[in-house]
């Protein structure tokens, strides 16, 4: 469909819809707006463990599995992540 000053038409057939507005609304935002914590650092352990980045003495950890295949033979490890409490800065083990 193409839209022009009296509607729209489709570029297939030619066949023509009118369009009309039928109510503009303009929404200021809240006074207190919502404000979302970052949950996904919730599930994760908290250790003493220092952050390269800034030093800080605590962080975020986590394992992963990480698998895949090269030159036909297929491996499987895991992973430790960190992310620092602080800073947010992430690193792996």
């Amino acid at each position: 469909m193409k839209g022009t000053k009296d509607g729209y038409v489709c570029s297939k057939c030619g066949q023509r819809m009118a369009a009309s507005i039928v109510d503009v609304v303009k929404m200021k935002p809240p006074d207190n707006p919502t404000v979302v914590l970052d949950t996904s650092k919730l599930d994760y352990a908290k250790v003493a463990e220092i952050c390269p980045h800034c030093g800080n003495s605590e962080a975020f950890h986590s394992l992963g599995l990480i698998s895949g295949e090269h030159a036909g033979v297929r491996q499987e490890r895991t992973m430790e992540r960190f992310v620092c409490t602080k800073c947010g800065y992430s690193w792996n083990k």
